[in-house]
């Protein structure tokens, strides 16, 4: 078993216990997210650095109040 550290821009996102290593160029989707593997380090025996690229969420824009609501 392999400690798997998911980072993106130096921000880790996600460690995992697992038995495969992902490899480069693999989809991956971490915490609702689709991504890409972009590098894959090993650092020793049981640990691996795998860097990954996410999808920008793009974020919905909120509509404006309606300022002609009726007064009670």
């Amino acid at each position: 078993m392999i400690v798997v550290h998911y980072i993106e821009k130096n921000v880790e996102l996600l460690n995992q216990l697992l038995k495969k290593v992902p490899s480069e160029g693999d989809t991956i989707s971490i915490k609702g997210r689709k991504g890409k593997v972009l590098r894959v380090n090993q650092i020793n025996d049981k640990h691996v650095h795998v860097i990954v690229e996410l999808e920008v969420i793009k974020k919905v824009q909120v509509l404006a109040k309606d300022d002609k609501k009726r007064r009670r």
